[in-house]
């Protein structure tokens, strides 16, 4: 019974770091929004949608992740397992910001696109008002994004 157990927590061990790595080596793009410079990861694929940012624990100024949805549909994002307080930007396919909302690390409940959205950018919480983005600006450079998977 031991070994059974010494091998599960091999497998899950070795599963985790397949998963670490796979985010790793996620995309990157340059955006722009009302002027201001910003690098995205790409969280293009339902792994790398999954896992987000999570068990992260500091995320570099001016960076974050743009998650790229399969369809324009209404989403909402969670911080299971993410230590680190973000605001996310729910866009429209055409590059506009929908609504943004700032978001409680571990918070186990669901933050809405109030209409429907193609991406979401999470960057650290308080990002977009430093900068003076609000609703309605667009973001540039989302052309250059891999398609959702």
């Amino acid at each position: 019974m031991r070994s059974i157990a010494r091998i599960s927590c091999i497998f899950a061990f070795f599963a985790v770091f397949v998963i670490d790595l796979a985010v790793a080596d996620l995309p990157k793009v340059a955006l722009q929004i009302s002027g201001h410079d910003l690098s995205a990861e790409v969280a293009n694929t339902q792994r790398s949608r999954l896992r987000g940012l999570m068990f992260r624990e500091t995320l570099d100024d001016d960076s974050g992740m743009l998650f790229v949805f399969p369809e324009n549909a209404y989403y909402g994002m969670w911080m299971k397992n993410t230590f680190i307080p973000l605001s996310v930007a729910f866009i429209d396919e055409k590059g506009f910001i929908i609504n943004i909302a700032d978001m409680q690390p571990n918070a186990l409940f669901a933050y809405y696109s109030v209409d429907p959205a193609r991406y979401a950018l999470e960057m650290n919480m308080g990002w977009f008002t430093r900068k003076g983005i609000t609703a309605g600006k667009q973001i540039i450079g989302l052309e250059r994004v891999p398609e959702a998977e």
